[in-house]
């Protein structure tokens, strides 16, 4: 195990640096609550750069902290199999000679690799001066069934690049109203999504590589799916309805598989962060019994599964991802449908002139319970990137 932990933390007896590209949106969450007891746990899609801001906030700490008493490991490492969280750190503290109640600050990479990583992670905050920072790329596996953390995490969900982060990445500089220019870069983001490693590289094997790691380990092999073929079969027919209202009965009677397969494949899709699902907005019997609608994670997985087509619903999916936090609903009012409400404020998105003549009624009809916009591009790009 030594040797181990001293090839994961390099730092200990060298300068110690990354050429890796910053993302302060999720860099300063992480400062924010770095003082704190609360555990910090980094949640996402696979491969979406959670490790990568472990690192990076490593190298800030070495700033200000004994470079002993900073502490990464990734518990994948089947070196470290047959062995508990609490043995690991505890060799660690024996190999740097770190007293039981001096802080640490401890990174623990894939921590739902421990099946009893909840009640550790539980009597290390309780019982230590440990400053715990940890990361899962599973929703499902990180819930707490017996609440041993309840009240002892800030969550940071990790996404894919934002536009304003994908021209920092391809290291684009255009000018603030070279809107020709930024809407050549955006038709890019559209088909390239922001997945770091692809918009880095462009190469689409690693893009293809990682929803196959995906639904073969983490959905097929951990819930044990006989049936493989229908899991990517539902997945592609999910991403040819990017925006468009759906329902169970329908999927179940497309690939001829019972309702109940197709809700627990699709919960499968959105606990791995591969999806995610609104429902209509009113009533909560209208928000069980109505049909959801679904947006990617990615645009860039999205258009590996069905190609790049149908830009619009390719648009509406970006301002999704843009407001997801809100916890958006989509909007119906006699049969008319626009895209997203939270709060007051109702979306209607329009990357092209696609809007029917009903849509436009009720968007341009003033309305006091609801703030009603259009969102086009130029009106996203110039939020995105603080244009005025």
């Amino acid at each position: 195990m030594e040797k181990v932990l001293i090839e994961y933390n390099p730092w200990w007896s060298e300068d110690y640096t990354t050429t890796s590209i910053k993302r302060p949106k999720y860099l300063d969450k992480i400062s924010r609550n770095i003082k704190s007891k609360n555990v910090i746990v980094l949640t996402g899609l696979r491969r979406v750069g959670k490790t990568t801001l472990l690192k990076q906030t490593i190298i800030e700490l070495l700033k200000e902290t004994n470079r002993k008493n900073i502490f990464y490991v990734s518990l994948d490492n089947f070196e470290l199999n047959n062995h508990r969280i609490k043995e690991i750190i505890d060799k660690y503290r024996q190999m740097n000679a770190i007293p039981t109640d001096q802080k640490a600050y401890i990174f623990l990479d894939e921590i739902t690799y421990k099946d009893t990583f909840q009640q550790e992670l539980k009597n290390l905050y309780d019982m230590t001066n440990l400053k715990l920072i940890v990361s899962s790329s599973s929703a499902s596996v990180l819930k707490d069934k017996k609440a041993f953390l309840t009240g002892r995490t800030k969550t940071i969900e990790v996404m894919p690049l934002d536009f304003k982060e994908f021209l920092e990445f391809r290291n684009l500089k255009p000018k603030q109203y070279d809107y020709a220019l930024l809407k050549n870069h955006f038709d890019q983001y559209l088909k390239m999504g922001g997945m770091p490693e692809y918009v880095l590289t462009q190469d689409i094997d690693c893009l293809k590589e990682l929803v196959e790691n995906i639904v073969y380990k983490d959905i097929i092999a951990y819930h044990n799916i006989k049936d493989r073929g229908v899991v990517f079969d539902l997945l592609k027919l999910l991403s040819e309805r990017v925006g468009k209202r759906l329902t169970y009965n329908k999927l179940s009677n497309v690939l001829k598989i019972s309702v109940d397969s197709v809700r627990r494949y699709i919960s499968y899709f959105e606990e791995t962060y591969l999806i995610h699902i609104i429902s209509k907005h009113g009533s909560p019997n209208e928000k069980i019994t109505a049909p959801k609608k679904i947006y990617f994670c990615d645009t860039g997985i999205r258009n590996i599964l069905t190609g790049f087509k149908e830009t619009g619903s390719l648009f509406e999916n970006i301002v999704y991802l843009r407001i997801k936090d809100e916890n958006p609903s989509y909007y119906m009012k006699d049969t008319i449908e626009l895209d997203f409400v939270f709060g007051k404020n109702i979306i209607e998105c329009k990357y092209t002139d696609e809007r029917n003549d009903k849509q436009e009624k009720l968007i341009e009809k003033p309305s006091s319970k609801y703030n009603i916009k259009t969102m086009d591009f130029e009106g996203f790009v110039r939020e995105e990137l603080s244009l005025k």
